[in-house]
């Protein structure tokens, strides 16, 4: 029995529900990095990042690959990036919209409005 879409898409928001998966995804952005540069760039145990690592690799949002002894992740595809940059769009405007209503709020309060 498969799955309905709209189920299928709330297990991926919150896969993605963690700030280190998101911080993680944004990193791998400007390209393929290994492991102890994601652990010098995000503040989290070694063995928490691999916990979310697998994750990310489990859902296809990341792909692994062994160089050596060091392990390099990237983003599975352009998908994950463009993701990202909608989410970054909808807060700005998110963002934008409470600026401007707190701008209101301080004019009125200072009888200009």
């Amino acid at each position: 029995m498969s799955v309905p879409l709209y189920e299928a898409k709330a297990e991926l928001f919150r896969l993605l529900g963690h700030p280190v998966r998101i911080r993680v995804l944004e990193l791998l952005q400007d390209g393929p990095k290994p492991v102890r540069e994601l652990l010098a760039e995000i503040e989290v145990e070694p063995t928490g990042l691999s916990q979310h690592l697998a994750v990310l690799r489990r859902s296809d949002l990341v792909t692994a690959r062994r160089e050596g002894s060091t392990v390099v992740y990237a983003l599975s595809g352009g998908d994950v990036a463009e993701l990202l940059r909608a989410a970054r769009q909808l807060l700005s405007a998110k963002l934008s919209g409470q600026h401007a209503l707190l701008s209101e709020l301080l004019q009125s309060e200072t009888g200009h409005g």
